[in-house]
C-alpha cells in the first residue's frame, strides 16, 4: 500500500483522498483552510457529494485518512503527493496556474528538506505544456534537484463528474497519465490496476491534452444538442426525440450523457477549459471557430431562458435548482446561478428550492455557497419546502432534477406558468403556459 499526500481539499482532492484511503492506502489531506482540515479530521465531508460523508467517517475512524495544515509533515509522512488545487480562468481566459505553482513550490521546499525520493503528481486541469514549462521548473527551483532523476514527476488527470464522483472513481471510462520516471509510472499503474479500465501511459503533454479534449468535447456535445433542440422546436419537432434516436447509432460511439437538449453547461470544468484551450490555440495562431461558437452559444442559451421567463409575466419566480447540476452544492460557473442573478437584476422576486445547497447551509459545511460569484443573497432566498415554493410563485423555473420534486412539478405544469430547462417528464411538450426550452 502507498503513502499519499493530497494537496487541496476541494472536490477532486477530497474524493480522491477518501477513495484512496478506502482502498487501504495511508492518506494525508493538505489544505490552507483550517475549517476544511477540521471538518475532515472530525470525520465529515466539507462538500455535498453522494456517499462521501460515510466514506470519510469510515476512513478517518480507521486511521487511513487524516488532514493537516502542515506541509512539511505531509511530505515527510508520504512518498507520493497529488496536487489537486483549482485552476480557475485568468482574466484573459487562459488557465490560472497560481495555485498550482504555489503548491509545487511549497511541496518542493518540503522535498528539499526531506532528503529522500518523492514523487509529485499533478491532477489539476492544466493545458498542454504546463507541466514542462511551469510546474517542473517551479519544482526544480524549490528543490534544487533534477526532475525525473532526484524526484519523481507525473501528470494524472481526473475525469470525475460531480454527484457521481465516487462511482466514477471505481468505474472510470478513461485512465490516462504520464510520468518522467519509472518509479512514478509504477505507482500510478499500481493505484489503478484493480479498476475495470485499461491504463494509458503517455507523455505529460499528451495526458494534459487528453483532459482538455475530453472536457471540450463534452462542452461541444451539450451546445450541439441545444442548437439542434432549438431548431427542432421551431420546426414543430421534439428535439429530445431527435437526439435520442441519433444517439442510438452506437457505430459512431456517441455517449448520450451530454447529447440531451436542455440548458447551458457550467461547473468547475467545461467553461474554463474551453476558454483555456481557445487561449492556447490563439497563442499558437490556430483558429477555433467552433470553440468560439461553443461559449457564445452557451451564453445564448442563458439569454433564451431569460427571455422565456420574461414572456411568462408575473413577478415572483420559484426556481428549482441553483447549483450547476443535480446532486452537488457546487455553484462554480453555474448557468442557473447566472440566470438567477439576471432575473434578480431585472427586479423579479426570486425564491430557490435546492436541497443540496440547502443541506450545505443547514449543516454549516465549510464549503456552503462555494462558487457563488454572483450578488445573490443565496442563504436568504432558499426555500426548503417545494409546495410552499409552488404556492407562492407566479412562475416556476425548473433547472435541476430532484426525484421528490418531479411529481409535484408535473401536477403543477398545467396550473401555473412554467419554464422547464430540464424536462420534468418524458414526452411533455410546450403548450399553453408550459414552455420547455428545447421541446
Amino acid at each position: 500500500m502507498a503513502r499519499i499526500s493530497v494537496f487541496g481539499i476541494g472536490y477532486v482532492g477530497v474524493v480522491a483522498a477518501a477513495c484512496l484511503a478506502k482502498d487501504g492506502h495511508e492518506v494525508v489531506a493538505v489544505d490552507i483552510d483550517p475549517a476544511k482540515v477540521d471538518t475532515i479530521n472530525n470525520g465529515r465531508a466539507p462538500i455535498v457529494e453522494k456517499g462521501l460523508d460515510p466514506l470519510i467517517e469510515q476512513t478517518v475512524a480507521s486511521g487511513k485518512l487524516r488532514a493537516t495544515l502542515d506541509i512539511q509533515d505531509a511530505i515527510a509522512s508520504t512518498d507520493v503527493s497529488f496536487v489537486c488545487v483549482g485552476t480557475p480562468s485568468a482574466p484573459d481566459g487562459s488557465v490560472g496556474l497560481t495555485y498550482v505553482v504555489k503548491a509545487c513550490e511549497a511541496i518542493g521546499t518540503a522535498i528539499a528538506a526531506k532528503g529522500r525520493f518523492h514523487s509529485v503528481v499533478v491532477r489539476s486541469t492544466i493545458v498542454p505544456g504546463s507541466m514542462e514549462q511551469v510546474c517542473i521548473p517551479a519544482l526544480e527551483r524549490s528543490t534544487g534537484l533534477i526532475a525525473g532523476k532526484d524526484f519523481g514527476v507525473g501528470y494524472y488527470p481526473e475525469f470525475l463528474r460531480e454527484s457521481t464522483a465516487i462511482e466514477d472513481y471505481y468505474d472510470p471510462g478513461l485512465i490516462v497519465f504520464g510520468a518522467l520516471d519509472e518509479q512514478t509510472d509504477k505507482v500510478l499503474h499500481e493505484l489503478n490496476d484493480a479498476l475495470p479500465c485499461p491504463c494509458h501511459s503517455v507523455s505529460l503533454a499528451t495526458a494534459e491534452m487528453i483532459k482538455y479534449t475530453s472536457n471540450s468535447w463534452r462542452a461541444v456535445k451539450v451546445t450541439f444538442a441545444n442548437e439542434i433542440g432549438n431548431i427542432a422546436k421551431a420546426s414543430g419537432v421534439d428535439g429530445q426525440l431527435v437526439m435520442k434516436i441519433l444517439c442510438s447509432d452506437l457505430k459512431v460511439n456517441i455517449s448520450p450523457y451530454f447529447m440531451r437538449p436542455g440548458f447551458a453547461f457550467g461547473g468547475s470544468c467545461l467553461p474554463k477549459d474551453v476558454r483555456a484551450l481557445r487561449h492556447l490555440a490563439k497563442e499558437k495562431h490556430v483558429e477555433t471557430a467552433l470553440l468560439d461558437a461553443v461559449l457564445e452559444a452557451n451564453e445564448a442559451q442563458i439569454d433564451r431562458a431569460e427571455t422565456m421567463v420574461s414572456q411568462m409575466g408575473g413577478q415572483t419566480i420559484g426556481m428549482v435548482g441553483i447549483s450547476f447540476k443535480t446532486g452537488t452544492d457546487d455553484l462554480r460557473e453555474s448557468p442557473l446561478a447566472s440566470l438567477a442573478s439576471r432575473l434578480i437584476d431585472r427586479g423579479y422576486d426570486l425564491k430557490i428550492y435546492d436541497p443540496f445547497v440547502n443541506q450545505a447551509y443547514a449543516e454549516g459545511m465549510s464549503g456552503a455557497g462555494r462558487g457563488n460569484d454572483t450578488a445573490i443573497d443565496l442563504k436568504n432566498r432558499l426555500v426548503s419546502d417545494l409546495d410552499d415554493l409552488v404556492d407562492s410563485s407566479d412562475v416556476i423555473l425548473v433547472g435541476n432534477h430532484y426525484a421528490e420534486a418531479m411529481p409535484v412539478l408535473d401536477a403543477s405544469s398545467d396550473k401555473i406558468p412554467m419554464v422547464d430547462l430540464l424536462r420534468i417528464r418524458p414526452g411533455i411538450r410546450s403548450a399553453g403556459t408550459y414552455q420547455g426550452i428545447c421541446w
